[in-house]
């Protein structure tokens, strides 16, 4: 089995029109998660990375994973208010208003080498505020990497505009 074709697709959630990529299929099988950690840990084992930064909330599902196979730290990306501590926030732009994501302002060490890592990259609005706040602590993002990658809704082409390297384990393009 591929790594996409674990990926239940859940038409017209949560809302009509959406075809939501439900990754807990390809969590739930053993074969699965286990291609997705390697593929991940394979491609940077020699990148000298410090810290694997995972998104609220599936990224932090296989983000822990690669960050102890790599045997480096985890440091997760919440939404507002779930962080105990000082934390550093960056508001970034919805369909319709605006969110918030927050990383502990003792996290990332100046000039650490960052691994940034979701489950998902659809518009990049979630990502990009997460390496805002990776940058603002001093770290340096190695790179943006994303379990599935919807390329028509433009995420990583706004990653890459911005200077980010991004990479993807599956596509869903028009579909």
């Amino acid at each position: 089995m591929t790594i996409k074709s674990l990926i239940r697709t859940i038409p017209d959630y949560p809302k009509p029109g959406v075809q939501f990529r439900d990754i807990t299929t390809l969590l739930k099988d053993a074969d699965g998660l286990r291609q997705v950690v390697d593929a991940l840990v394979e491609r940077y084992a020699d990148a000298n990375i410090d810290k694997v930064v995972g998104i609220e909330s599936r990224g932090f599902i296989v983000g822990a994973a690669v960050a102890y196979k790599l045997g480096v730290g985890f440091v997760p990306v919440r939404k507002k208010g779930k962080l105990p501590g000082d934390v550093l926030g960056h508001d970034y732009a919805l369909e319709y208003g605006t969110d918030r994501v927050e990383i502990h302002s003792d996290a990332i060490c100046p000039d650490e080498t960052v691994l940034l890592l979701d489950d998902l990259i659809a518009t990049g609005g979630t990502a990009e505020a997460a390496a805002v706040l990776i940058e603002k602590l001093g770290g340096q993002v190695l790179e943006c990497a994303f379990i599935v990658g919807l390329p028509d809704l433009g995420g990583q082409q706004r990653l890459q505009a911005l200077g980010y390297k991004t990479f993807t384990l599956c596509e869903f393009e028009g579909e």
